[in-house]
């Protein structure tokens, strides 16, 4: 049985006010991730850098309401509501095992600001349009743009956590960049000199 990664020094500096929340919430993660088959078995070692820091450092880009699809165990989107109570988040998810998950954290941590919906992203109504739509290890960006640039209001944003793989993804998904009418395209690495790892965001304006 692996043990939980210890909590890296840097992570009460990014959750400020709110690290104990943020221990809560991944003190659950690794006592019922796995049994739930919400992460791998090997992700306790790494749990605080690869996956907690690896979301919290994009807090900054968010505001207004932020659509978080495929949210899974709450990565990045618990994460970003912990740390961004002053941001309106709706987590959507497909899977009712991971829904039952996402609504008993939002009731543990008394996230006010969470909205949970059981929903697959291309069903989604969104109305308006959000804000912001993020995801984290969902999939390509040639398939995610056109599951989530349709969410997104006139002059919002995409802010995609992806891998190193980023800048060939948005080679790959010109046609879809074009067609949802996607501009200012680009890779953004956070966390360089702060994290052990860094996050790259693929943000973008949507019109």
């Amino acid at each position: 049985m692996s043990e939980l990664e210890p909590e890296p020094s840097v992570a009460a500096d990014l959750f400020g006010d709110r690290i104990d929340v943020a221990r809560s919430f991944t003190a659950a993660l690794a006592r019922e991730g796995e049994e739930r088959g919400l992460i791998g078995p090997l992700e306790l070692p790494r749990l605080w850098t690869r996956h907690i820091l690896n979301s919290v450092i994009a807090a900054p880009l968010f505001h207004g309401s932020v659509a978080d699809i495929g949210s899974g165990a709450g990565l990045p989107g618990l994460v970003l509501a912990i740390a961004r109570p002053d941001v309106q988040w709706t987590l959507v998810e497909p899977m009712e095992r991971r829904i039952t998950w996402l609504n008993e954290q939002v009731d543990a941590l008394e996230l006010a600001n969470v909205t949970v919906l059981r929903s697959r992203a291309e069903d989604v109504q969104p109305g308006d349009g959000f804000d912001v739509v993020t995801a984290r290890a969902v999939s390509a960006l040639r398939t995610l743009i056109p599951l989530t640039a349709p969410l997104v209001r006139d002059g919002g944003e995409l802010a995609l956590l992806k891998g190193m793989n980023a800048p060939n993804e948005i080679d790959a998904a010109q046609k879809q960049i074009k067609k949802f009418r996607l501009s200012d395209v680009r890779v953004e690495v956070l966390g360089e000199g702060v994290l052990p790892e860094t996050t790259r965001v693929v943000r973008a304006r949507v019109r």
